[in-house]
């Protein structure tokens, strides 16, 4: 008996809907389809341990996803529980009827639901952004069912009959439209099917159908190579090789933590992420109450700086993808990392806007922040050398996180870790104490080991310490530190000179030493044609410097804002940059004993580049006259010689 009539649609304007928002990627008709079917064997697995049903011995339940290039088809088999006509009528006639829910309903007080991955409403109608015709042939698991033939043109009507399906399961067919035969493809298929299969619970197997004259050809290939060996059973065997699920029926991150061993976790890594890297470690998510939540968060080796860093968190719904770095779910400092979250309560098929507002979304991302907070403190605490050994790698990601969220901040505000010059590892109460007598409430930081390198001897000469602070979120970072304390100061070595560098002298002598600053000013201010230098003398312990630069913290750090939006035109510190002169340094005696004579503006210019040198670097025409001017001098040595 046929049976026509027209899709039962809740909207007339469905498939815009499916095509536009619902699903926006084409090629997720795979991973809807499929979910389907693993729904489908899943059942039956549950109809059977509840004795209404009776697997057939040697029974493999299995989906399998056959391309075919020539017809310009997919079709996607289980041997799930299938359908008798009633269902349907009602599962795939009434669109946005959820199988799964139905089932559990029917169900929920005599199994558990985990397995059943549910939740897609709609999925199978996704097939039409793909498809102009598609055709189901299914056949139910109850005693004494027919098989029914379904089929539909668009999407819109539907006929369906008898069918003659001997086996019980489902079969779709889709036959592609002409804007969707990449689909048919078998390497295509392969990567979709990688995309959002991976770990579906059931094993999934991609099957081809080739061209006549490639049967033709592979047929020959193996003819001639049963020929040539000895036991041709077994290399008959060998050469076809047993077929291998494209998936992971068994997820690393649904064993429990205990039974996984530290190369399993790697091997996951480099087989997920296509990382050859070693992670550095990683943490394994297990929770069942009040929500179920499972997977593996990885820190990576990425000695980068962070705003280049590309991490990847999949989410995953009962082993099914639905998609990566979801912002609602995840929190954002956590997408620098590389993981897979699965979360079967996590409701799909919504906007990211209701995921926003969803409080059990809220409680997730917390849980998953908290987790990754405990782990970090507790390696600290009881793994203080790996946490260092560590801390290069992953400082980056813990300031952004303490940044972007202050839960975060507040529990690992005590596991922060700064590198000294010596190379050993302080907290700021650490480096706070030791600078109490001197400089408190100081701390010294290093951003160029290389280009710092004056200031940093000059730190060690006097046994003084700094930290280093080499990341670009550094420069945020301490400015949330210093928030967080208001009693602390971050100032960079080459901010000013601390009195530990200065020679101590007599009131007298201050004055003295004001009057050459003044005289010393207008000089060097002449010399290089700049009013608004800034100079200061002192006398400084380290009679080999002729002169340093310095540049105010404030200004410093509105310049490396200002870059940081685009607008390093705007060089808002110019003013704060200040020479101090070496007043115990030969050179500066020398200007300032003949500042009327001509050839001190030569002096000035050289003093004064070999400090810009000193502290960072020249611009390309003061460079060009920087070694001209230096080549000039050599020649007046060796005339004077």
């Amino acid at each position: 008996m046929i049976r026509e009539g027209s899709l039962s649609i809740n909207s007339e304007n469905i498939f815009p809907i499916i095509k536009k928002w619902l699903y926006s990627d084409h090629d997720i008709f795979f991973r809807e389809v499929v979910s389907n079917g693993c729904d489908a064997i899943t059942k039956l697995q549950k109809l059977d341990l509840m004795g209404e049903y009776s697997i057939p011995e040697g029974t493999e339940f299995a989906i399998h996803v056959t391309v075919d290039s020539e017809t310009k088809t997919i079709t996607f088999s289980d041997n799930g529980i299938g359908m008798d006509a009633d269902e349907v009528n009602e599962y795939i006639n009434q669109i946005a009827f959820s199988g799964a829910r139905d089932f559990l309903e029917k169900y929920k007080d005599k199994t558990n639901d985990d397995q059943i991955i549910g939740h897609f409403g709609l999925g199978f109608y996704s097939v039409f952004m793909v498809a102009d015709r598609v055709t189901i042939d299914t056949l139910s698991w109850k005693e004494g069912a027919a098989a029914v033939h379904w089929e539909s043109e668009g999407g819109v009507t539907f006929e369906m009959s008898d069918g003659d399906k001997d086996t019980v399961g489902t079969t779709i067919t889709l036959y592609l439209n002409d804007e969707s035969y990449e689909f048919c493809n078998e390497y295509r298929a392969r990567e979709v099917l990688n995309k959002y299969c991976s770990f579906m619970p059931v094993p999934i197997f991609l099957d081809t159908v080739k061209p006549e004259e490639e049967k033709e050809e592979a047929e020959e290939v193996v003819d001639a190579v049963e020929e040539t060996v000895e036991s041709s059973e077994e290399t008959a065997e060998t050469s076809k090789g047993e077929p291998k699920p494209i998936n992971d029926v068994h997820p690393l991150w649904n064993k429990h933590p205990n039974e996984c061993t530290d190369e399993e976790y790697k091997e996951f890594y480099h087989k997920v992420f296509m990382d050859y890297k070693e992670p550095l470690f990683w943490i394994h998510l297990n929770m069942d109450y009040p929500f179920n939540l499972k997977g593996i968060l990885y820190f990576p080796k990425i000695n980068t700086e962070y705003d280049s860093i590309e991490g990847t968190i999949k989410l995953y719904n009962n082993q099914v993808f639905v998609a990566d770095n979801i912002k609602e779910v995840i929190p954002e400092f956590l997408m620098l990392l590389k993981g897979v979250i699965d979360c079967p309560d996590l409701p799909l098929n919504v906007s990211r806007s209701a995921l926003q507002n969803d409080g059990f979304v809220k409680k997730i991302s917390d849980y998953i922040t908290k987790k990754v907070a405990d782990r970090l403190s507790g390696m600290c605490k009881t793994d203080r050398e790996n946490y260092e050994k560590f801390w290069d790698d992953i400082n980056p990601f813990i300031k952004f996180g303490c940044l972007k969220d202050d839960k975060f901040a507040g529990k690992l505000k005590d596991y922060i870790i700064f590198k000294d010059l010596n190379g050993k590892y302080l907290t700021l109460p650490d480096i706070l104490k030791e600078n109490e007598e001197k400089h408190k409430g100081k701390v010294f930081y290093v951003t160029d080991e290389k280009e710092q390198n004056q200031y940093i001897e000059m730190f060690k000469k006097e046994g003084m310490n700094a930290v280093i602070l080499k990341h670009n979120i550094d420069s945020a970072f301490i400015t949330h530190m210093e928030q967080k304390n208001n009693d602390v100061k971050f100032l960079r070595i080459d901010a000013d000179l601390s009195d530990s560098f200065k020679e101590e002298v007599s009131e007298d002598e201050k004055k003295l030493q004001e009057q050459d600053a003044a005289s010393l000013k207008e000089v060097f201010q002449k010399a290089l044609s700049n009013d608004k230098l800034d100079v200061k003398a002192e006398k400084l312990k380290d009679a080999s410097l002729a002169a340093v630069m310095t540049l105010s913290e404030e200004s410093r750090r509105m310049n490396d804002m200002m870059k940081m939006y685009g607008m390093s035109g705007m060089d808002f510190g110019a003013a704060s940059t200040t020479l101090v002169l070496n007043l115990s340094h030969p050179l500066v005696q020398y200007v300032l004993n003949h500042k009327e004579e001509e050839g001190v503006a030569l002096f000035c210019e050289q003093i004064y580049d070999l400090a810009a040198l000193a502290h960072g670097s020249l611009t390309p025409d003061r460079m060009s006259a920087f070694i001209s001017r230096t080549n000039e001098v050599m020649m007046k040595l060796t005339a004077d010689n």
